[in-house]
């Protein structure tokens, strides 16, 4: 049977951020999130111009950056995040509901809208308990993936196991932690190592 459409998984995300960012203060909005060089205000940029996106979009914007996706997404963050941090989440909220994306597995949508949501809420200390139909459903993608990101490559030859639902994957040197903490390193990110145990750490911590 084919799964479920992950868009009401994606909007559900969108609209717990939306009402976690309505009362930051001026400093918070700058403060760095977990994605190299974005503040809390540009990740949002960035994912508000995400969810505008559409294939024909894509492809017309990445050609104008010479094809390099670097730039394309600094592109992005540039024209979505406005000088007021509450333009932009008036912005977000327009796209709450928007099934537009670029060219690829929806799949991939619904880890944006978790990923880089904990990649807001991780540095300003917000806590949300994430569905575990979403955590599930963008682990498995990722998994499998090495788009953009490698996480396939980066967690190869590992055995990873969630300590707080049932999910685990692959072979070898085990990594274990919170289903989310697996995530967020899965997906490149630092912070979430202090979360995780086993003799597959290290090997981890090398491919980061």
């Amino acid at each position: 049977m084919a799964a479920a459409s992950p868009w009401p998984l994606i909007h559900a995300e969108r609209e717990a951020l939306i009402a976690d960012l309505g009362g930051l203060s001026e400093e918070e909005w700058g403060a760095p999130s977990l994605c190299a060089d974005w503040s809390v205000h540009q990740v949002l940029g960035h994912m508000t111009a995400t969810a505008q996106m559409t294939p024909p979009r894509f492809v017309g914007q990445l050609a104008r950056a010479g094809f390099r996706f670097t730039t394309f997404t600094a592109n992005g963050v540039a024209e979505f995040t406005s000088a007021r941090p509450d333009d932009t989440l008036d912005a977000f909220r327009a796209c709450l509901d928007r099934t537009t994306s670029p060219p690829g597995p929806t799949e991939a949508m619904l880890g944006e809208a978790v990923v880089h949501s904990e990649d807001i809420r991780r540095p300003l200390g917000l806590r949300r308990g994430y569905p575990e139909e979403s955590l599930v459903r963008v682990a498995d993608f990722f998994k499998g993936s090495n788009l953009l990101i490698g996480s396939k490559n980066r967690i190869d030859g590992l055995r990873l196991k969630a300590d707080d639902l049932d999910w685990n994957h692959g072979t070898g040197p085990e990594v274990k932690g919170p289903m989310l903490s697996l995530l967020m390193v899965m997906t490149g990110r630092k912070a979430a190592l202090a979360d995780l145990r086993g003799d597959g750490v290290p090997t981890l911590v090398g491919r980061l």
